[in-house]
């Protein structure tokens, strides 16, 4: 048996040969399309730390902006040792196991109310978790027997989530934020943390689990919420997280109706 060779710590970007530090990004200015302003493309490659920096695709964007994309070298290390990154806490339960849970330690179905909150109109994300033709080969709550799932839709106003909420006595609160414009996921996350916290007593209110791509998964207590999961989540992981956060002295002692 071949011994595993030692993953260095220290790391450059590969491009066409190991360590030449090459990379690729792309960005759109607010300039027409011309030679000027794939000069100031450059530029930007230059500050950006690019060196050299080679312009490999330019395309006007409407009449006042173009979209570019650069590839060059960089001499940036990345030091492996201090990447910190959010390790799943809890064991993956395939659908039989979440029922078989709920069912006993919980004795009535988890009750998730699931949106897309503010202006956010993309349901892809959440109708990926809670719609029966869930997500990657997986289905979603819908399926899951032990689990109600109230799927709420798009432009959810918090006060109309946060009131949904307690009428259906809900155990978990899922929310997904995919635009993120002038960081609009982050300001509706604080708010709506804030909102249900304001409207249940301490200790009672309901699991707060966020996705959306753009969020930072270490960032669930600086906005107010239980859990955050980014892209690529499936409804396995979130049915495991919500059986393993959600059957807590705040849950179980709630009555049934």
């Amino acid at each position: 048996m071949t011994e595993k060779a030692e993953q260095p710590t220290v790391i450059r970007p590969y491009g066409d040969t190991t360590g030449d530090g090459m990379v690729q990004t792309s960005f759109t200015l607010p300039v027409p399309h011309d030679k000027r302003a794939e000069g100031a493309a450059l530029q930007l490659a230059a500050k950006m730390g690019l060196s050299p920096a080679l312009l490999v695709h330019a395309k006007a964007v409407g009449p006042a902006h173009t979209f570019f994309v650069v590839y060059g070298s960089v001499s940036h290390l990345v030091d492996l040792s201090a990447v910190h990154v959010v390790e799943r806490d809890f064991p993956l339960l395939s659908p039989k196991d979440v029922n078989a849970v709920i069912k006993k330690e919980l004795r009535r179905p988890l009750v998730v109310v699931g949106a897309c909150i503010g202006t956010d109109a993309h349901t892809v994300g959440i109708d990926a978790i809670l719609n029966i033709k869930g997500f990657a080969g997986e289905k979603g709550l819908e399926y899951y027997s032990e689990i109600q799932v109230v799927n709420l839709g798009a432009q959810v106003l918090v006060p109309e989530l946060v009131e949904r909420a307690r009428e259906e006595q809900a155990d978990a609160v899922l929310v997904s934020q995919v635009v993120t414009q002038r960081d609009a996921h982050i300001h509706n996350t604080t708010q709506m943390s804030a909102a249900f916290r304001e409207a249940y007593p301490a200790g009672r209110v309901p699991l707060l689990v966020v996705g959306g791509p753009r969020f930072e998964e270490g960032s669930a207590q600086r906005l107010g919420v239980d859990r955050i999961f980014g892209k690529g989540t499936t409804p396995a992981e979130v049915a495991s997280y919500l059986v393993h956060a959600a059957l807590t002295p705040k849950t179980t002692e709630r009555t049934s109706a």
